[in-house]
């Protein structure tokens, strides 16, 4: 679809965002893409940039949301020392082995070693680099950035503020969106971007600039492909979960007492369809009360987001 088009129908394709945006899409890792960009901090662990988030070019209609989210295990095993980072078929809607076992763990006493296992949540979005101070080649072009929870919802608070004295700004919006300074540190240990702000809204460039902005946008649906490589089947995964945790040394099996626990893994989706994921057996569900808090928070904020874009559209 060309630019032009992509204009025309900009306020009508926000609607599209009512469906996408309430479901939990994966993405590609990071590792090895050169499209991606990330904050380099310094020694101390102070960085800072300024970016801007883009929309998504309208193409099929599969995935219309300027934000994508997947979840992936990235965790070291004590005993081996071996590290297992792969993204979580509950991205998928499908059961993980990580899951299930982080859900036996759980419910037989060991919820320290479920919490140091448990499932980390991603957002992806196409953004436009302003100003990147660690590596200025990078000013000036169009890239993917994945972030966490916590920009996630310093973008929810400038779409949908909480308070009647700020204003409500779509931060994708090439015309109307806003510069976002991007400002880490570390605090009790841990990354934090509290001091992160948006400047005042104002457009990207004239018409051209734009045009040259969205023929470099990335179409969000490639990191939703179920059948895309980064994505391992369930016997894969369980394997690799074996090797790190040394569970099965020379063979890909869990233990029968191990697979009892963790049950019959989910036929793996076809293309183009996402199956739901069946509850795992036991009193708890680990991986999901863990997140649920944060889940139905998102779920919410997106709802609201939803509702101010349809305003806007109503109105346009």
């Amino acid at each position: 679809m060309s630019f032009k088009d992509f204009k025309k129908r900009k306020s009508a394709g926000i609607e599209k965002l009512q469906k996408a945006a309430a479901e939990a899409n994966p993405s590609k890792k990071s590792y090895g893409d050169d499209r991606m960009w990330k904050l380099q901090r310094d020694k101390s662990g102070n960085g800072y940039a300024v970016i801007r988030f883009l929309p998504v070019p309208f193409e099929n209609g599969t995935n219309d949301a300027p934000w994508n989210r997947y979840w992936d295990h990235g965790f070291q095993d004590e005993t081996t020392g071996q590290w297992y980072i792969e993204r979580s078929l509950t991205s998928l809607g499908l059961e993980d082995p990580v899951g299930k076992l982080n859900n036996q763990l759980w419910n037989t006493g060991n919820k320290t070693l479920a919490t140091h296992q448990k499932r980390r949540l991603h957002y992806v979005s196409n953004i436009l680099v302003i100003s990147d101070p660690a590596n200025p080649q990078n000013e000036g072009k169009v890239m993917l950035f994945e972030y966490g929870k916590k920009i996630f919802e310093k973008v929810m608070d400038a779409i949908k503020p909480q308070f009647p004295d700020e204003q409500a700004v779509d931060v994708f919006d090439m015309d109307k969106g806003a510069n976002f300074n991007l400002k880490a540190r570390i605090v009790d240990g841990w990354v934090n971007y509290d001091k992160s702000s948006w400047d005042n809204p104002t457009s990207i460039g004239d018409e051209k600039f734009q045009e040259e902005i969205y023929d470099q946008l990335v179409d969000l649906y490639e990191f939703t492909d179920p059948n895309d490589k980064g994505y391992k089947t369930y016997p894969e995964l369980e394997a690799r979960l074996n090797q790190v945790t040394g569970r099965g040394t020379g063979t890909p099996e869990l233990t029968a007492a191990q697979r009892a626990a963790l049950g019959t893994p989910t036929q793996a989706p076809s293309a183009g369809k996402q199956s739901e994921a069946s509850e795992p057996t036991g009193p708890v569900d680990f991986e999901k009360a863990s997140a649920d808090m944060d889940e139905n928070k998102d779920k919410k904020e997106e709802g609201d987001v939803l509702d101010y874009f349809a305003k806007m559209a109503a109105e346009s």
